[in-house]
Formats: structure tokens, C-alpha cells, sequence
């Protein structure tokens, strides 16, 4: 499986009745990541009244996590029409932040609705896409004079090695996009002591 996530991080700014919201918009595939870009959010607008945001990770058609924040404005009237937007983008592992600075106007709570989502909205159409290939975890089980070999047909495809044990042999831990799986597979079948498949 493979799903569209963000490809860069993009800024834009939507004014409404003196107010400006400032969308921030970048990849995102851990709560971490996605705390860091909000740390440097409200660094660079230390001044600024409210720094609201959403984030949804993993693939857009059953992620594995979802998140939303107010930050002070009322309940319902900033995380969750961001998060709103991504609920409706065919985006993966991404965090939008919309920072508020308030122009002296009150806008209501369905003003404010409409204004955070126009922001989110503006920045997730800024957002240039790439493909996130998802890896399968598999566990091969090696003497020592094949481990060169195994590392040689993961970089060919595509994949990465997450671990290795060394023992009496050498176990690895590889990850490899599921296409890749049974080249792989009937490439160490001769050599293998052991392949297991960790998860599908």
C-alpha cells in the first residue's frame, strides 16, 4: 500500500475582518514530529493569541491516529474545522497548525469555523504530494557469509535494514514495500535458515 503524504512544508496567510490566520502545514508521522512543528510554530509567533491545530496520521483511508487542538478559542471552532479538512484530503501524515492573531473584530463562533477551515484549506491545496510506500517487516535468519548479500537485495529493493542480531547467526530485521516481498523471498529461499513475516 502506498498513500499520498506531504512532499514540503508550506505557509499561507487568510485575512478576515482585520484578523490574520497563519496555516502552517508540513509532514507528520508521529505525535513527536508533529509537537516539534508546534514548538517552532509558536516560536516564531511567540506573540500571537492562539496556535490551533489538527493532524491525522497514517494512510488517509484508515489512519492510525487523529488529534485536534483549540487552544484557547471555544470548543469546536478551530481544532476540529482543521481537522475537518483532513478528514477530506486524500493526505496521509500530515499536521496543519493555523496561528490567530486577532484584528479586534470578534468573528463568532461560526465565523471562526468558516475562517480556520478557509485556512487549513488554503494551505493543504499549497501542499505539493508525494508517495509514502508503506514496509513490511520481515525477520531473516542468516549464516554470517550471506548477511552481505541479504543487505545487497534490500537496497535493490528499495527497502531498509531496521535491525540485526548477532548470535550464532545473524538475524535482520528488513523492511520492504509488500510488491517486494516474494522477489525477495525466492531470492534467500536457498540461504535462509528462517524468513517470518511480522505483519501483512
Amino acid at each position: 500500500m502506498s498513500y499520498p503524504v506531504p512532499a514540503n512544508q508550506v505557509e499561507t496567510l487568510y485575512e478576515i475582518k482585520k484578523s490574520k490566520f497563519i496555516a502552517f502545514a508540513a509532514f507528520a508521522n508521529s505525535r513527536d514530529l508533529a509537537m516539534q512543528h508546534l514548538e517552532r510554530v509558536k516560536a516564531h509567533y511567540p506573540d500571537a493569541r492562539h496556535h490551533c491545530w489538527a493532524y491525522r496520521f497514517g494512510n488517509p483511508a484508515s489512519p492510525t491516529s487523529a488529534a485536534m487542538a483549540d487552544d484557547g478559542e471555544p470548543s469546536g471552532t478551530a481544532g476540529k474545522p482543521i481537522l475537518n479538512v483532513l478528514q477530506h484530503k486524500d493526505i496521509g501524515d500530515v499536521m496543519v497548525i493555523v496561528t490567530r492573531y486577532f484584528g479586534g473584530i470578534k468573528l463568532g463562533a461560526g465565523g471562526l469555523v468558516r475562517a480556520y477551515s478557509a485556512s487549513a484549506q488554503q494551505a493543504i491545496e499549497q501542499l505539493a504530494v508525494r508517495e509514502e510506500i508503506t514496509l513490511h517487516l520481515l525477520t531473516v535468519d542468516v549464516d554470517f557469509k550471506h548477511e552481505q548479500f541479504i543487505r545487497h537485495l534490500v537496497e535493490q529493493q528499495a527497502g531498509e535494514i531496521a535491525h540485526c542480531d548477532y548470535g550464532g547467526h545473524v538475524t535482520i530485521d528488513v523492511k520492504l514495500p509488500l510488491s517486494a516481498i516474494p522477489d525477495f523471498t525466492a531470492n534467500v529461499g536457498a540461504i535462509a535458515l528462517a524468513v517470518t513475516l511480522e505483519d501483512k
